[in-house]
């Protein structure tokens, strides 16, 4: 087998890389070149680059020579059979990019009119041809999470009327055939209790949902909450992942948001500074510049990733290839790195994001690549219930179906709905058509400011409507259109060219719709405080995901109509609320006995002592069985928090440093500055 891709990689004229530019990739095509590698991207300049290759230095001076041997080269390309092979099936499939593919190599979309000069309605029916399935092109789609749209646009037809994929290679049969690793066998999760305080007397009425994700937010970014994960991140990564692979093994940690990330990074630096390890190094991995609300510092992801070695700042090109190195042990990402990266030596994922379907299969399979001496990897979730994961691999473990089909005459109720809202005039869109099918040698620089002004009145009118919420509804349904016309068109084969229009001029109405922003900014840093944190492992194992029908996906079938009236309520409700869900387990006497320990010590001669001649990581090392001996003092009156202490070793771990640094804090406030 490696003998004969040997031979197919380097049979000359054969095999054809196209890694310059579209007038290479229309060479490859007129040459008949067997086998082309290439991106979808560059389809759209095809028509570009065979008038380059007929000779033409420009395209809007080419010569009708020139043109007449581009269009000549055009048909053949269009007349042969092709098998268009595509590496990842996903929603970019379903895009103005695939359809130029189809326009260039299948033969419905090639033909031209039968005499004379292709008007703008000739243009309009023949891209209309190449929305749909050409009988010269076969496509051959690769995916491991299939969606609605890819067994839709890419399968064949099953037994119960609905497409399926013509192969299936399941995630069950790769894992038990030692292609991959299972990724959900060695499965731990973690529970955050806390409980918030109001800090304000008053009790402002706050919109209901915006406060509850604005209350999360301050919550997850909690200094104490990221040191608290951050401790056991490194911890566990220290203890039972470091000499994994030979000493190799890597860790990726999954935040929320690029904050999440910097946070994180900023954290990870302390504790490792703190602790003096050697042993783990971080990187980070966000886009852009991030600002810190709180310190207003601006952070970029080179700035934050200085070479161990060099010194200089890690580029965006150079991180994987440094994250590869013995340098470097745990990547921090946000929105990065999650789908599509390759490195066999990620052993580890700690997940501080919520993931769901598709999205949580992608994330966790970074971790199924094999490699010599990986063993089963490791997945450490604060986040995400087991149930969750569970239902998220269900699908793809082992065969999806299609679930519930798309409906074709939604479009034609959505055009209804569009067109009686009277934002656009018919006579608008169909003045904006005239000019955009144009045929290429007819088009010209001013053409986009004349398709501009049968646009603008139609922006004019939706800004003129006095409701927000029809406004939204007006851009959501023709946000929807678009979409799901760009999908089905590929599918069925519509005849009324007013769909096409429709699309076409709602493509280019919808950027100059202006968004409806909420500007309300709800900081809670002055109004909330939080009163009690724990941290928890409430289960660990395997996922098992049990072989039984497979459950379906879902095409789309609707649209939305965005964001609902929000109520608003006092906060101190909200706050109430998401104390009932995560702080269930905490009462008053857990926070008043650590409050008892944190007094007496402070008040005790030997602690305060040893807190005045020691840095924190020698005082707890110090103070560990003092506290101890204060805690089996109080015992006759806390019996049951100090046995929880005394017998559970994971709840002391949790308890102490956080009791240590109080103490220590107390001390140095009241008194002499810290050693070190």
């Amino acid at each position: 087998m490696q003998d004969a891709i040997y031979q197919i990689e380097h049979a000359q004229g054969v095999v054809k890389a196209i890694d310059e530019d579209a007038r290479q990739l229309a060479e490859a095509l007129i040459d008949g070149t067997k086998i082309v590698i290439t991106t979808l991207q560059k389809f759209p300049f095809v028509l570009r680059g065979l008038l380059h290759a007929a000779g033409a230095e420009n395209q809007d001076q080419a010569t009708e020579e020139e043109r007449r041997q581009a269009r000549e080269w055009e048909a053949a390309i269009a007349g042969r059979k092709y098998a268009v092979i595509v590496d990842e099936a996903h929603s970019s499939q379903t895009g103005e990019t695939a359809r130029e593919l189809k326009a260039i190599l299948g033969a419905n979309a090639a033909q031209e009119p039968e005499e004379g000069e292709p008007d703008w309605e000739d243009r309009l029916n023949q891209i209309m041809q190449s929305r749909g399935r050409q009988p010269n092109l076969s496509f051959f789609a690769f995916t491991a999470t299939p969606k609605g749209k890819t067994l839709e646009l890419f399968g064949r037809t099953g037994p119960n009327g609905t497409p399926e994929a013509f192969h299936t290679y399941s995630m069950r049969q790769a894992i038990e055939e030692s292609f991959i690793l299972d990724v959900l066998q060695n499965y731990t999760s973690y529970d955050t209790y806390f409980r918030l305080i109001k800090a304000v007397e008053d009790d402002p009425n706050v919109p209901k949902r915006k406060a509850a994700r604005a209350l999360a937010k301050f919550m997850s970014l909690h200094p104490h909450n990221i040191e608290q994960k951050t401790e056991v991140m490194v911890e566990h990564f220290r203890l039972h992942v470091r000499n994994q692979i030979g000493g190799r093994a890597k860790a990726m940690v999954v935040t929320s948001s690029r904050l999440h990330a910097v946070r994180y990074k900023l954290a990870f630096e302390r504790y490792i500074a703190e602790n003096g390890y050697t042993d783990v190094r971080p990187l980070v991995a966000f886009s852009g510049t991030v600002k810190d609300p709180e310190t207003g510092i601006d952070y970029t992801e080179p700035g934050m990733n200085p070479d161990v070695v060099t010194g200089q700042p890690i580029s965006e090109s150079q991180l994987p290839d440094r994250f590869e190195s013995p340098d470097y042990q745990v990547l921090l990402v946000a929105n990065k790195y999650q789908t599509g990266y390759d490195q066999p030596l990620l052993h580890t994922m700690y997940v501080d994001k919520r993931l769901d379907g598709v999205q949580a299969v992608q994330t966790l399979s970074r971790l199924n690549r094999k490699i010599p001496g990986k063993s089963e990897p490791f997945i450490l979730d604060f986040v995400n219930d087991p149930e969750d994961i569970y239902r998220a691999f269900k699908p793809y473990y082992d065969s999806t179906s299609l679930q519930e089909a798309s409906d074709p005459a939604k479009l034609e109720t959505l055009k209804h709905e569009l067109d009686k809202a009277q934002v656009y005039y018919w006579s608008e869109v169909e003045a904006f058509a005239r000019i955009f099918y144009q045929a290429p040698e007819h088009q010209n620089a001013g053409d986009h400011a004349r398709m501009q002004q049968y646009l603008q009145p139609a922006v004019d009118r939706f800004k003129a409507i006095p409701e927000e919420e029809k406004r939204t509804e007006f851009r959501e349904k023709l946000s929807g259109y678009v979409q799901i016309y760009a999908f089905l068109s590929q599918i069925v084969p519509y005849a009324d060219p007013d769909l096409e229009m429709l699309y076409s001029y709602g493509r280019f109405l919808l950027p100059h719709l202006p968004l409806e922003r909420d500007t309300t900014i709800l900081k809670l840093g002055d109004e909330v405080g939080l009163q009690y944190y724990r941290l928890e492992r409430v289960s660990s194992g395997a996922i098992q995901v049990k072989e039984g029908p497979p459950e379906g996906v879902k095409s789309p079938t609707d649209v939305g109509t965005g964001k609902a009236k929000e109520d608003k309520v006092p906060l101190s409700e909200i706050i109430q609320v998401l104390n009932d869900r995560f702080g269930t387990n905490f009462t008053e006497e857990d926070r008043l006995f650590f409050e008892q320990i944190r007094e007496k010590a402070v008040n005790d001669e030997k602690v305060i002592r040893t807190a005045r001649a020691n840095p924190l990581d020698k005082f707890q090392l110090g103070v560990r069985k003092l506290i101890e001996d204060l805690m089996i003092q109080r015992m006759a009156d806390n019996d049951r928090i100090v046995t929880r202490y005394m017998d559970d070793q994971e709840f002391q771990n949790s308890a102490f440093p956080i009791l240590a640094k109080e103490i220590f804090e107390s001390i140095h406030t009241a008194g002499a500055e810290p050693v070190g």
